[in-house]
């Protein structure tokens, strides 16, 4: 099978995609549709992260970057191997098809895939792996599920936490890697943002309930910033409260807090705290202040190697930390140059 193919068959679940979303549906394909839909409400009963609006949220993001222009140049330079390996991948599963861009890549690349899923996210994409082999049936001889220890692999993508990529760094070590522990994000608040930027900025923090590496879970603020325009811009996403796990959240990290005399702003759905650690638990959101251009370099700097990506005025624009292209790559480690030289 040539790279053409493919990356023919990603471009029709990209389709696919496109059609789910505005009901043109192909004749043939109802029952996969059909499928789909049942399976997005079987995710959210399995995983109650996972809600429909979240879900649906990832799946037309995948629609967007599964097209013929971008894949195009995502793989010109990629060669059609001889001899395949096989690369086994350990998905992550705290938002819905995280681990998918590490298929797209392997499967590209030309490699046999080895998929151990998340028990948190095991709905969503076998289902797309068999639309993937609906459209291109060799594929079907390169893919390979396991719930078991790994064996029979050449290379391996794991991607955990900090506590688990120390485990990975061992057991992996002696197979060509590619381990991602924890990251997070940042936004950089100047003071003089629009309503509509700092709306744009409440998608960063909640889409996914603030759960990927890409939500903005701390801000940078200017000192003596006055966080009432921020409040008032984000209070269309209060429904997130709604939520039982993310109310869970809210409510025990508050009486944490209370209970620690633990100075907050509370605005009843989010509790933002004082604090110089990039990462921030589920319904918080920390904040530093900087006084001056330079500090907050500096302060950018000390965190960069844990930092995914940063949102704001010079930097990614409000509204777009979870809208990756199909280019942008978890810990800005090119994974498909890495598969293509193994």
């Amino acid at each position: 099978m040539v790279l053409k193919q493919r990356k023919a068959a990603f471009v029709q679940v990209g389709m696919f995609l496109e059609r789910h979303y505005s009901t043109k549906f192909n004749a043939g394909e109802e029952n996969y549709h059909l499928a789909l839909n049942a399976l997005i409400d079987s995710a959210f009963i399995h995983n109650g992260w996972f809600t429909r609006s979240n879900v649906d949220f990832a799946l037309q993001s995948w629609a967007k970057q599964l097209n013929d222009s971008d894949l195009s140049i995502f793989c010109q330079d990629v060669p059609d191997t001889t001899s395949p390996k096989t690369v086994a991948v350990i998905c992550a599963g705290n938002i819905p098809m995280v681990g998918f861009h590490d298929v797209v890549c392997v499967l590209l690349s030309g490699h046999h895939l080895l998929l151990k899923l998340s028990a948190d996210d095991n709905v969503l994409i076998p289902f797309f792996i068999k639309l993937l082999c609906h459209y291109e049936p060799a594929f079907e001889k390169r893919l390979f599920f396991t719930d078991n220890k790994l064996s029979n692999f050449d290379a391996v993508i794991a991607t955990g936490s900090n506590n688990t990529s120390n485990y990975f760094q061992h057991y992996f070590s002696k197979y060509p890697n590619i381990i991602r522990k924890n990251r997070s994000s940042a936004a950089v608040i100047t003071g003089s943002e629009t309503e509509a930027e700092l709306k744009a900025l409440g998608t960063d923090i909640f889409t996914y309930f603030g759960l990927g590496c890409r939500n903005v879970s701390k801000l940078f603020v200017p000192a003596d910033y006055n966080f009432s325009a921020f409040f008032e811009a984000i209070f269309p996403f209060k429904e997130v409260i709604d939520n039982k796990k993310y109310a869970n959240n809210y409510e025990y990290n508050r009486a944490i807090y209370l209970m620690g005399s633990i100075p907050l702003l509370d605005n009843n759905f989010l509790l933002l705290k004082e604090d110089e650690s990039l990462h921030s638990p589920v319904a918080v959101l920390h904040y530093q202040y900087y006084t001056s251009n330079d500090e907050l370099n500096t302060l950018i700097a000390k965190q960069s190697e844990s930092l995914q990506c940063l949102t704001g005025k010079n930097y990614i624009p409000f509204g777009n930390s979870q809208q990756p292209v199909i280019s942008d790559f978890a810990d800005g480690v090119n994974t498909l140059d890495f598969l293509v030289h193994l």
